[in-house]
């Protein structure tokens, strides 16, 4: 049976988080990402053709919305586990009748509200500079939730690997931000020459902006239940990692 109590608490204790660092957490992505559509969509957008029928400011509002999430989801929520664990208090948490279950739907369940809350946001802005549409919103937000939730576990694994704050910032940073901007945020995978089209594909945020613009626009440079797969499998994995790091305690009673 899951405690749902415990589930809960653990779930407004990190949504209070994010709303209390509101300014670093909402915006500072959100003045980011205006910036991006400036640049981009307003600057250069008007002088860029069509892509797949969709006009060049609207094609990039699924790249630059994933290179958001992406970046935050894993900073909170491996920030949310670290300071437990440089402070000490995460030792309330071990010995309270708390399961791996109960904390990781509270840990994912806060990284999915924020991220919608983020998403929201970042669309109602992206109206201020673009005209787009959503051709299929229902599984818009079911995969930038999955996206989330996702992420969001692989946040937790990091923030309990870091042994210090340096080693926070390396993967979002010097990993995740460049291979998203790699994975087809701004350009399309069919623009590039060959070989680099196919060597593309082998960076994995390729399928995640590729299943989000989907949603978006109903085409994408890769096919949609892959996307979905990858970050399902995704998901899976990083869900088997941390039951295994709760058996185990592996840095958490260290």
């Amino acid at each position: 049976m899951i405690n749902w109590r415990s589930t809960w608490s653990i779930y407004i204790r990190e949504l209070m988080r994010f709303l209390r660092t509101a300014f670093q957490s909402v915006l500072a992505p959100v003045l980011t990402t205006s910036l991006y559509f400036i640049v981009f969509g307003a600057a250069i957008g008007s002088r860029m053709p069509d892509l797949g029928g969709v006009d060049y400011g609207a094609f990039i509002i699924p790249g630059l919305l994933m290179l958001t999430l992406l970046g935050e989801t894993t900073s909170n929520s491996s920030f949310g586990i670290y300071m437990p664990r440089f402070t000490g208090t995460i030792y309330e948490l071990l010995s309270a009748p708390v399961g791996v279950a109960e904390t990781l739907i509270g840990f994912v369940g806060a990284a999915m509200t924020k991220s919608l809350i983020l998403a929201a946001i970042i669309l109602l802005t992206a109206r201020l500079f673009v005209d787009y549409s959503i051709a299929h919103p229902l599984l818009a937000v079911v995969y930038i939730m999955l996206v989330a939730a996702a992420f969001s576990l692989f946040g937790f694994i990091l923030g309990i690997w870091a042994d210090n704050f340096e080693k926070l910032g390396i993967i979002p940073m010097l990993f995740l931000t460049p291979l998203t901007f790699l994975g087809g945020t701004f350009y399309s995978i069919d623009m590039l020459p060959k070989p680099w089209d196919t060597i593309a594909l082998l960076n994995p945020i390729v399928y995640l902006v590729s299943g989000l613009r989907w949603t978006f626009y109903g085409s994408s440079d890769v096919n949609i239940w892959v996307s979905f797969g990858i970050t399902l499998a995704f998901l899976a994995a990083c869900t088997a990692v941390i039951a295994y790091i709760f058996k185990t305690g592996w840095r958490l009673r260290a």
